[in-house]
This record gives structure tokens, C-alpha cells and sequence, in this order.
């Protein structure tokens, strides 16, 4: 428990150094947009005059370092700023938006853990028989499928071709309609999962041969012990370090791959909130979403670092 407080403890220091890179590096990138945020809240029609006096009154006249101090104040206040000519909230997008890519990366995240699991075991105890050459490929094949085109793909076989799943419509909550609910968002978990999935089977495979062939694990088997149940209490522990570790860097990949999926398969996330700011020029819209997936990578990577202690008990003593 006291090392579990200590490493908690760590994370949680260098997260505020880490909060500041994050709006440092959206701040500064953004600032190479063109696009004058008057004429996106007053129209092109707008008068020289009127354009001036709105920067001047929103601060976009003001040296870069005052802006950026204005938008971390703003920040930590909960306000990250307006869109549209109606002044409508980045806030409020965002919370609405952000909800639906998280319950999209989770999603495909079990689906991808799940798979991994099954898979990279399996191959690792009948390793160099058919089995685990099937997996073999099909983990390299899975790697190599970009999310988009297997997106792509899933439509035209189950919605247009089969009909059984759809790939656009009305998304209800969980809690209205489950079914219908797990019938909208299968396809784009799946689409999401299926590359990471691949590389974890590879990853997990490799991590679990490796603890196979380890003393211990001869000795128990000699001992009488069960063969699964040494690869379930020891092996699998042991061999999940390294698969935890590229987890916590897949999860980004997830985030990001679920922006461009919501896209394909017409969700309400994140993805079709900056796809909204990049089409109607509202650079507030697209820094607040890149901020806040950003920061939710560093969270979720906090959160990552904590599962070694639960698979690895040397490291509680770090």
C-alpha cells in the first residue's frame, strides 16, 4: 500500500509539468492558424473597424505571452473559450462530445485485450504448430490493416452487404436501449480494435514463450503441478509487464483512432466535433478538443503505470 501511495504519489507531481507542456505546445501550434477569429464571429462582410474592436475586446491583440497566460487562467477556471458566431461554449462541445469517444476507446480496447489474450496464449503453448502460424499471420495481417479501411470494409459486409449491424442512425445510451446501443457501436469497436489487437497477440506470444521457458516453470510441471494452471497463477502474471507496457502507449492510438472512426461511422464524439472546427475555421473548437484528448492520453498513461503494481509485485518495492 505505502509503495502504491509513493508511485501514485510520483505520477501525480510531474502531472501538473506535463498539463503545462500539453497547453504550452496546442497554445503555441495553434497560433499558426490563419484564420482571423473576427471574421468567423462577425462574417466576411464585416468592417475593418468592427473586426479590430472585437480582437481587441477578446484579447487576439495582446502579445502571444499575455494570450497564453489569459488562456491557462481560463483554462483551470473551466473555460476554454467560444466558437461560432453564436459564442457557444468549447466547454460544453466538449463534454458532450468527449463522453461518446471514451465509451468508443473502451470498447475496443477490451475487444483488443480480449483477443490479445486468447490468442497470444494460445500460440505461446502450442508455439511452432499450425496454430500459432495461423495466429502468426493473422496478428501481422491485423497489424498492417489501417482502422479506416477496415472500417471501410466492415460496412460493406455487414450494413450494405448482410444488413445485420448499422453503420449510421440514431445513438441511444446505454442505459435506453443496450441492444441497440451495442448494435451502433460493434462495428466501429471492432474497426478500432482489430489493429491493436495484433500487435498485443504478437507482443503477448513473445512475453509468454519467454516466461515458458523459464526454471520455474519446468520445476512446477515436474512437480505435478497442472500445466494451466502454472500459466494461469504464474506465467500469465509474469508475462503481462510487457504487454501492460505497449498498452499504455496503444491506448493514444485508440484515442486518436477513435476521432477518425466517429467520422466514418457518423458519431457524435470527438472526432466529428474538430472535423466541425477544422471545416468552419474555429480554431477555439479544434484546440479544445486536441487539448482535451491530449490530456486524457497523460491520464490514462497515469492510470496504466498503476497496473504494474497488480501484475508485478518487484516493482512495489521501487
Amino acid at each position: 500500500m505505502i509503495a502504491l501511495l509513493r508511485l501514485t504519489g510520483r505520477r501525480l507531481l510531474a502531472l501538473p509539468f506535463m498539463v503545462l507542456g500539453i497547453t504550452l505546445l496546442v497554445f503555441v501550434v495553434m497560433q499558426f492558424s490563419k484564420v482571423d477569429p473576427s471574421i468567423t464571429a462577425l462574417g466576411e462582410g464585416a468592417s475593418l473597424e468592427a473586426r479590430d474592436a472585437y480582437n481587441q475586446a477578446n484579447g487576439y491583440n495582446d502579445p502571444l505571452f499575455l494570450r497564453y497566460w489569459n488562456f491557462l487562467v481560463g483554462l483551470f477556471q473551466g473555460d476554454l473559450g467560444t466558437y461560432s458566431a453564436r459564442h457557444q461554449s468549447v466547454g460544453e462541445a466538449v463534454g458532450k462530445a468527449f463522453p461518446l469517444t471514451l465509451q468508443l476507446t473502451f470498447i475496443g480496447l477490451v475487444i483488443a485485450v480480449v483477443l490479445a489474450l486468447v490468442f497470444g496464449v494460445l500460440a505461446a503453448v502450442y508455439r511452432d504448430r499450425w496454430f500459432d502460424q495461423v495466429v502468426r499471420i493473422f496478428s501481422i495481417a491485423c497489424v498492417a490493416t489501417p482502422s479506416f479501411w477496415l472500417a471501410v470494409l466492415l460496412i460493406q459486409a455487414f450494413t450494405l452487404g448482410l444488413g445485420w449491424l448499422p453503420a449510421s442512425g440514431n445513438l441511444p445510451t446505454f442505459s435506453e436501449d443496450p441492444g441497440e446501443y451495442l448494435r451502433r457501436m460493434v462495428l466501429p469497436a471492432v474497426a478500432l480494435a482489430i489493429p491493436v489487437a495484433g500487435s498485443l497477440t504478437r507482443v503477448v506470444r513473445t512475453a509468454t514463450v519467454e516466461e515458458l521457458d523459464k526454471d520455474y516453470v519446468r520445476t512446477a510441471i515436474g512437480a505435478g503441478i497442472p500445466k494451466l494452471e502454472v500459466i494461469g497463477r504464474n506465467v500469465l502474471r509474469n508475462a503481462l509487464i510487457t504487454p501492460i507496457t505497449v498498452l499504455g502507449l496503444r491506448v493514444g492510438y485508440l484515442i486518436g483512432g477513435a476521432v477518425v472512426i466517429e467520422i466514418i461511422f457518423a458519431l457524435p464524439g470527438m472526432g466529428t466535433l474538430i472535423l466541425n472546427g477544422v471545416t468552419n475555421n474555429e480554431p477555439n473548437l479544434v484546440q479544445g478538443v486536441t487539448l482535451s484528448v491530449a490530456l486524457a492520453f497523460v491520464v490514462i498513461n497515469i492510470v496504466v503505470d498503476m497496473l504494474y503494481l497488480l501484475v508485478n509485485p518487484r516493482i512495489r518495492t521501487v
